[in-house]
């Protein structure tokens, strides 16, 4: 059986996806646009060497835009200051107490939690926002 150039083009394009989905690197779907161009430019009866050039064009036209638009955006906070991903980050806290050290022990969705504050003022007792969880320890702010 023989495959035409289409064919292995948009074969390519179906590994990269699968291979995007698998891995989750955004990247390689640029890369499958790049492969679809090209079974396109096949389908129009190109010659390989256009069909590489298409395909190299829009897939690494596509890889560059996106990094640049990557680039641009803001850096993601961290994990432990990020509230899609904990969703305890600005919730409120009542704190009796503070150690001279600015620790101090809080019941959080009914469970005892270290705090320490992170904040500019002296801490005092009240209400307080979490800001971040680090490992077991609240980071306490004013709210």
């Amino acid at each position: 059986m023989d495959w035409s150039a289409s064919t292995l083009w948009w074969a390519g394009a179906a590994c990269l996806v699968a291979a995007e989905l698998a891995t989750g690197t955004f990247y390689l779907l640029m890369l499958a646009v790049g492969a679809a161009a090209a079974a396109l430019a096949a389908h129009a009866g190109l010659a390989l060497s256009g069909q590489l050039l298409v395909g190299a064009a829009l897939g690494g036209g596509a890889v560059v835009a996106w990094y640049l638009h990557r680039s641009r955006l803001p850096p993601a906070p961290g994990a432990s200051s990020n509230q899609d991903v904990n969703l305890d980050i600005g919730s409120k806290v009542h704190v009796t107490h503070w150690r001279p050290d600015g620790s101090a022990r809080v019941n959080h969705r009914g469970a005892g939690w270290d705090a320490r504050f992170v904040g500019s003022a002296t801490p005092s007792a009240g209400d307080f926002v979490i800001r971040a969880v680090e490992g077991s320890c609240l980071m306490l702010d004013q709210a």
